[in-house]
């Protein structure tokens, strides 16, 4: 029998996404040891007494939950959003999914149809640009700066849309940036949503993580309920990222074409996250509050050594993330992978990983971003190999 060679074929779609440096880091910071990683985004604590304890009391909810969420915690997580966020909603705005990526995974699928646009702020959590892309949506980047403290305007959003643009992602707290968008700033976008007609997917998910500013849901505002798709998750504010349950509140026809694109993804989030994510919303925000109190101290220390380094760092309003200009290192005047080369002479050097700027779009080149969501001790000794390696 003649042997025959299967061939491999990989979508043009799959290999034209961006390659980022988040998961090898994920990986090294499991497997190396010898490693001080600054890079993962995810709370160093355990969750709260509460959620352990009601953790062992979950065993028997292992069978799917329906797609959409379970409706005890979608009336909770309601509840949450009308007392906390102010936004006009109730159950049937909310759809629970395995965090808020896949929220708007799924938002973007059923809102953008081929090469319509989605304006993403620039430098931005880098899912945003391959979420539109794997749907042959076309990003349209918006470079945000650090002399403007990385803020969005209402200019910058209005000069950037055609007659093809369908959303735009705003993302306060920011992930890279650490950003906060003023209330001011959101009503000012939320003018130009509503005179353009366009969607806004609202990224919340470190809106319980602020330091010396206010958040503000642009979904709160009067009748924005009807433009604003708002994403939020239990992964930070509970730290509870391995369960992977969050959720969007959109309006009623747009959620529940969600909960029809979901049944084709996931099924729905595991039920067990689902259960834990209720006892989480009822047992209020203290353990949130210490974890914040904790992550000021370090944002501080962090942001005052980088600079004393020669990395200067803007004190970011919220997350937990520092994003240091490098250019004062850097051996790459044009800056076309300075940021890239940076990350891997530290990790090859100072045994420290960061993540480069790059991977948060071509306006976060030639920074890198540091999580402060690690032990201080480890912070200080992540510090000390950077400063000297630097010198």
């Amino acid at each position: 029998m003649q042997e025959y060679q299967h061939r491999t074929h990989i979508s043009e779609r799959e290999l034209q996404l961006h390659d980022v440096s988040i998961s090898k880091l994920l990986k090294i910071a499991v497997e190396d040891k010898h490693i001080i990683s600054l890079g993962p985004g995810e709370p160093d604590f355990l969750m709260s007494p509460v959620l352990q304890k009601e953790l062992g009391k979950l065993k028997k909810y292992n069978h799917y939950s329906p797609p959409g969420g379970r409706h005890e915690l979608k009336e909770a997580i309601a509840k949450k959003l009308r007392t906390e966020n102010k936004i006009n909603c109730n159950a049937e705005n909310i759809v629970v999914t395995c965090g808020s990526q896949e929220a708007l995974t799924i938002a973007t699928a059923v809102l953008c149809d081929v090469t319509e646009e989605i304006i993403i702020p620039e430098p931005s959590f880098f899912a945003y640009l391959p979420t539109a892309e794997l749907f042959n949506a076309v990003p349209v980047a918006v470079g945000m700066t650090e002399q403007n403290d990385w803020q969005l305007t209402a200019d910058d959003v209005e000069k950037a849309i055609s007659k093809k643009t369908q959303a735009i992602i705003l993302n306060t707290p920011s992930n890279p940036t650490g950003a906060v968008l003023s209330r001011k700033t959101l009503e000012e976008i939320a003018d130009v949503a509503v005179e353009n007609d366009i969607f806004i997917f609202s990224d919340e998910a470190y809106e319980k993580i602020i330091y010396d500013s206010k958040h503000v849901s642009i979904g709160s505002f009067n009748g924005m309920q009807d433009y604003v798709i708002t994403l939020q998750t239990f992964s930070k504010s509970h730290a509870m990222a391995g369960f992977r349950v969050g959720y969007c509140c959109a309006p009623r026809e747009i959620a529940q074409a969600i909960t029809k694109t979901q049944v084709y993804t996931t099924i729905s989030a595991p039920t067990v996250s689902q259960m834990l994510a209720l006892k989480a919303l009822k047992s209020g925000n203290s353990y949130t509050n210490k974890m914040v109190k904790s992550y000021k101290q370090r944002r501080n220390f962090i942001v005052k050594r980088l600079n004393e380094i020669g990395l200067p760092t803007k004190m970011p309003d919220g997350a937990f993330y520092s994003f240091s200009n490098i250019s004062d290192f850097s051996k790459d005047k044009k800056m076309h992978s300075a940021s890239r080369d940076f990350a891997a002479m530290l990790l090859k050097k100072a045994k420290v990983a960061v993540v480069p700027g790059i991977d948060f779009g071509k306006h976060g080149e030639g920074y890198i971003r540091c999580s402060y969501a690690s032990d201080i001790k480890k912070i200080e000794k992540a510090m000390d190999r950077i400063e000297k390696t630097l010198r």
